[in-house]
């Protein structure tokens, strides 16, 4: 059956090729991962790249960061920013996503960069290398002395529901968290959503040894975790930000019930020849649609005051740090775990911000100890699909065989003030028929869906890849046995399971 699924998903050898004299070595015609080292490559490898001026992104940069005002209180009307269909917590969850699939600490914003040179090391796989490292042999400071359970930190207070609330484990003095990623530590939110998904494992010791009759082993217990965490990834995650209807056209056998070997996926767009890579289309543009989700500020619980994400003075939300330990989360104030939840005040479950072609205002001025030079996300963004040479956002809806948005589409700004927006051709007539990629799938949304989910380019990109990197990963559930389902036991209505199941299951007493 793996056999099948492979070649379904195969390239045409001779985009391979590689012409000798073009210069760096890559960009002519950039090539998928030959062999399983986890490089970093091109999907789109035939298209050629959008020329911009660094001074035009720049100015686009501006006019995508939104100006600086106090979002509503709790108390007060909905902020119209805010996306009805998608909960805050599912930006975060998208932030742990990436930090398992991707972390290259070496391109650049100043240079032009060959992904062929670029090393993934994170393994472009669901398989939380972020959560487990190396795992209990070679790095044994991250488990208990039994190998099998992870090791967690000191208690946290504040959440009145889950009094077993712990933070990640830091070393001394200087209180870095000790894990798999140090990026999980990033924010407050992320930092304790890693805490969970550890006390999530701890808890599925307990349930895979019920299940077998006898102490389960590690490799038992993280193949159990991670097929939950895939699992939740495609049926929770995805959909939830691409629509169902793109998931079903990538893989038809969800909806046919019928076996995957009969319904086969449909990969057109993200193919290699013997492993997975990690196509640049996706981490340097599609993939950062989670940026302009961001809210300005969250309230962690109902005990205290909401903080904002980013911010020069104290109290704010950024990680690397020891946080106030009375800021015990409250996922129900950042997924639909609450059936009853509240629609407004301070209990309700906080959106996530639309996805859309502007971001809020504390993203265009990140502090100096975030990033600087530029310290503007969105210029950040920009830049860096400038220097990975990648194709405009019509060059890719084209080959795609979908049809552009037309220039009068193509808006900068926020979704609900979408006819009153500037065009991005206003910004610079050299945008015309040469819009960014990232920007163009914030846009494509705003236009397609008013911001609530991604647009068709953007939407095929993210699924093709996550779908495509469950596929070609042996281990994966999908690969070793697509008839699997999440344990009844960790659903909360015994057959569907979700992010929220995870971390339901994650703090029950």
């Amino acid at each position: 059956m793996e056999q099948d699924l492979r070649k379904a998903t195969h390239s045409d050898s001779r985009n391979y090729i590689r012409p000798h004299g073009v210069g760096l070595r890559g960009l002519e015609v950039p090539r998928g991962s030959e062999q399983f080292e986890g490089r970093f490559g091109r999907m789109f490898r035939t298209l050629t790249p959008a020329q911009h001026r660094e001074d035009d992104l720049h100015n686009l940069a501006l006019a995508m960061t939104a100006e600086r005002e106090d979002p509503p209180t709790p108390e007060e009307e909905d902020d119209d920013e805010e996306n009805p269909d998608i909960s805050a917590g599912y930006t975060y969850f998208g932030q742990f996503i990436d930090h398992d699939l991707t972390f290259d600490p070496n391109s650049s914003l100043q240079k032009t960069n060959d992904p062929d040179a670029l090393v993934d090391f994170r393994t472009p796989r669901f398989d939380l290398d972020c959560v487990y490292g190396r795992g209990p042999d070679d790095q044994p400071y991250l488990y208990d002395d039994d190998g099998v359970h992870v090791l967690l930190g000191l208690p946290l207070t504040g959440n009145p529901d889950d009094p077993g609330t712990r933070d990640l484990p830091r070393n001394v003095p200087k209180q870095r968290a000790l894990i798999g990623d140090p990026r999980n530590d990033e924010n407050v939110i992320v930092s304790e959503l890693q805490g969970t998904i550890l006390r999530f494992h701890n808890k599925m010791v307990g349930i895979e040894s019920a299940r077998r009759g006898r102490p389960a082993t590690f490799a038992e217990v993280q193949r159990a975790v991670r097929r939950h965490y895939q699992w939740a990834v495609l049926n929770d995650f995805l959909p939830t930000i691409a629509g169902w209807d793109v998931v079903h056209a990538v893989l038809p056998h969800l909806k046919s019930k019928r076996p995957i070997t009969e319904d086969k996926p449909n990969l057109h767009f993200f193919r290699w020849r013997y492993e997975p890579f990690m196509p640049v289309e996706f981490s340097v543009a599609a993939y950062r649609f989670g940026h302009s989700m961001i809210r300005p500020i969250y309230r962690l619980s109902r005990t205290v005051p909401r903080f904002p994400i980013f911010a020069d003075a104290d109290p704010n939300l950024r990680g690397f740090r020891v946080f106030p330990n009375n800021w015990a989360i409250e996922w129900k104030l950042f997924f639909p775990i609450d059936p009853k939840a509240p629609k407004k005040g301070s209990e309700r479950v906080q959106p996530a911000y639309k996805i859309d072609s502007s971001l809020v205002n504390p993203l265009g001025s990140l502090p100096p100890s975030v990033a600087k030079n530029p310290a503007s996300l969105p210029e950040r963004n920009l830049i860096r699909g400038l220097r990975m040479q990648l194709p405009s956002g019509q060059r890719v809806a084209r080959h795609m065989g979908i049809k552009p948005l037309t220039e009068d589409e193509l808006k900068v700004g926020k979704a609900p003030d979408d006819k009153d927006n500037p065009t991005l051709v206003s910004i610079s007539e050299r945008f015309r028929n040469n819009a960014p990629l990232w920007f163009y799938i914030l846009s494509e949304s705003q236009h397609d869906h008013g911001g609530r989910r991604l647009g068709k380019v953007g939407a095929r990109i993210v699924a093709e890849v996550f779908i495509g990197l469950l596929i070609g990963d042996n281990h994966s559930f999908i690969a070793q046995d697509p008839t699997w389902t999440p344990y009844p036991e960790v659903c909360r209505d015994g057959k569907t399971f979700g992010i929220a199941d995870l971390i339901v299951t994650a703090t029950k007493a």
